[in-house]
């Protein structure tokens, strides 16, 4: 127990914890959590605004998927290659992911259209 109480780490989280928690209790000493309210409403309406911008942006990179996918499988079936069964539907996956990203997105930001 002496080693362990003893060792720098020991010491210095010890100090770090204790001006952490100072720090943490002083901040809002009085109880008054408005500037924190005022400060998580500003930052959700502000996400908000972007989320109309990332769904539109969710489907113009599935649509590059689908694009790249399908040139890619037709080099693969020109090429006589044994894997386009799983490129296709990988290629598939990622757009449908991609699609259901995009209608998810808004929902779990309660932004409704």
């Amino acid at each position: 127990m002496k080693g362990i109480c003893s060792s720098e780490r020991i010491k210095m989280m010890s100090l770090m914890l204790f001006v952490g928690t100072t720090a943490a209790i002083a901040q809002n000493s009085a109880g008054d959590y408005t500037a924190g309210t005022t400060a998580l409403g500003t930052v959700t309406t502000e996400i908000a605004k972007y989320v109309p911008y990332v769904v539109k942006l969710c489907y113009a990179i599935a649509g590059v998927v689908a694009v790249v996918g399908a040139i890619s499988v037709y080099i693969k079936m020109n090429n006589e290659e044994q894997d386009v069964k799983k490129s296709i539907m990988m290629i598939v996956g990622a757009c449908i992911f991609l699609v259901a990203a995009a209608q998810a997105l808004p929902l779990f930001f309660g932004v409704t259209s």
